[in-house]
């Protein structure tokens, strides 16, 4: 049965993102269609930006990869080139950047009256911090999100990933998805400033509301069993290296249903476990005694154990646990593609579920330079002497 068009098919985009925020939103374009060429260079086509890398990989499936130097004049002359043919241009440097280049919006415009360019920079476009460098971890802690998810407040942990990234990268997506739909019903382009800074802090609407009602600063909420109406409550090691189950008992009812798998330990009778108040105030030594019974269990049977006694219990999943779990392996979140380099790589596939046209993934992330040959001789028409002539020079490189 022939298969629906993917829902931007026939869009294509200028990809000069690198990293992870960039990356991520140009992936989501290419996964429903887009034709996505990331413009890259083997100046700096290194570290977390090389090919052959599984980080690489993961944020770059289905795009296509030129490489082109850009401190050649003839270089920014193919991109004007390129943005001509193109419906959307999507970056994620710092403001300086594409504008040193001369390729800012005000000039990209001129050859493509109704394009598209998204800018995602770690703090937007204007203001006294717009030409700082930000990565992920630096725009949460900035918002203050890395003290609010912290265990307590003399440790800023945080929530141990760089949320802010591909928060943003989806931002972007939404943003150019309606900026495509302006642009069918009107006829116009516009410029897309996408600040992480800014995506990060609408998310802090309650904390924000707190400090303007209440006046006191927002603090990381208490975690401990003291301030959540549950004992036990915390993760427990279990057989195995690294393995923890989580256990959270709200009710008497949950207490006594642990105790009975427990066989009833002479400690469960004693006053200091009579009753919720107690237990909280005893947390530390009540933790100490069912860590001693939960590691003789691997936590996956700890965990159905538990939660066939009415017991809210759950495996504290690592990477490889997800790469197996039943309910992401069934709906089918990760895919497989061949690469020529990484051999069948696995990664993540989308959350994002279309009925009619769900998201494709046709190919692996590309080599550097992979589709040279089609973008500059099918798309732009060079022909052969002309395409060898801007490799040689290096512009092509």
């Amino acid at each position: 049965m022939e298969r629906s068009p993917l829902p931007l098919q026939g869009i294509r985009v200028l990809d000069f993102t690198w990293l992870l925020a960039g990356p991520y939103a140009t992936r989501i374009l290419a996964d429903f269609g887009a034709e996505v060429i990331k413009v890259q260079s083997g100046k700096t086509a290194k570290g977390a930006e090389s090919n052959a890398t599984p980080y690489f990989n993961a944020w770059n499936r289905n795009k296509l990869s030129i490489t082109l130097d850009m401190s050649h004049p003839e270089g920014r002359e193919l991109v004007l080139k390129l943005v001509r043919i193109s419906d959307v241009v999507i970056e994620n440097f710092t403001p300086r950047v594409m504008a040193n280049w001369g390729l800012n919006y005000e000039a990209l415009k001129q050859v493509r009256p109704d394009l598209i360019m998204a800018g995602l920079s770690g703090m937007g476009q204007t203001g006294p911090w717009k030409d700082f460098a930000a990565l992920g971890h630096t725009i949460t802690a900035l918002t203050g999100l890395t003290y609010l998810t912290s265990p307590a407040e003399d440790s800023p942990a945080g929530i141990g990933y760089a949320y802010a990234d591909p928060l943003a990268g989806l931002v972007a997506v939404l943003a150019v998805l309606g900026a495509l739909e302006h642009r069918r019903r009107t006829g116009q382009g516009q410029y897309l400033d996408i600040s992480e800074y800014e995506a990060i802090s609408s998310l802090l609407g309650p904390a924000l509301l707190s400090c303007a009602v209440n006046h006191p600063p927002a603090a990381p909420p208490d975690r401990t069993s003291e301030g959540i109406p549950a004992a036990p409550y915390a993760c427990y090691r279990c057989r195995g290296k690294e393995r923890w189950c989580a256990i959270a008992v709200f009710s008497e009812d949950e207490w006594h249903a642990l105790c009975r798998i427990m066989d009833n330990p002479s400690w469960t009778k004693e006053e200091r476990f009579s009753d919720l108040l107690q237990r909280q105030q005893h947390a530390e030594d009540l933790n100490e005694l069912i860590g001693q019974w939960t590691i003789n269990y691997p936590p996956e049977e700890l965990m159905d154990m538990l939660q066939k006694a009415g017991v809210p219990a759950g495996v504290v999943n690592n990477a490889a646990d997800l790469a197996g779990d039943p309910q992401l392996v069934s709906r089918g979140f990760f895919i497989q593609l061949p690469h020529p380099v990484l051999g069948n790589t696995t990664s993540d596939g989308t959350p994002i579920r279309l009925s009619r046209t769900p998201a494709r993934f046709r190919r692996a992330g590309p080599l550097l330079g992979q589709d040279n040959r089609y973008v500059y001789q099918d798309l732009l028409g060079l022909d052969e002497d002309e395409f060898r002539q801007y490799v040689e020079k290096g512009i092509i490189a």
